[in-house]
């Protein structure tokens, strides 16, 4: 029952009943990428996707990012990309979590380069 009302009244947890809806009669189904996420696209040309977990922006490849933004790119007719030994995998957005990005995380205090004359 929980879900349920999540699914009605939450947007950010996935997708909502309407959004649901829309997709069952207007979305005709165009791809899936390797996140799990399904790109939908109507006959009015309206495209959106759909998240498999939490709804995170970043979480969209390149590929297909040039889709859902109607550019045209190279990367698009390719339907093999070459990926690299140190590209690294998707990592969410960590601000504000334990996982967050610190200069000086290790240490608590900061090696300064000169002295206070105050002390």
């Amino acid at each position: 029952m929980l879900t349920f009302l999540k699914k009605i009244f939450t947007w950010w947890n996935q997708d909502t009943i309407g959004t649901k809806l829309f997709t069952i009669f207007y979305g005709k189904f165009v791809g899936k990428d390797n996140f799990g996420n399904k790109y939908y696209q109507s006959k009015l040309d309206k495209r959106w996707v759909i998240y498999k977990d939490e709804i995170d922006a970043s979480k969209i490849p390149n590929e297909w990012y040039s889709w859902i933004h109607f550019i045209k790119n190279k990367i698009e007719n390719s339907h093999e990309i070459k990926k690299y030994d140190w590209q690294k995998p998707h990592q969410p957005n960590q601000t504000g979590s334990d996982n967050s990005y610190h200069p000086n995380k290790k240490n608590n205090e900061i090696d300064k380069k000169y002295k206070s004359w105050k002390s």
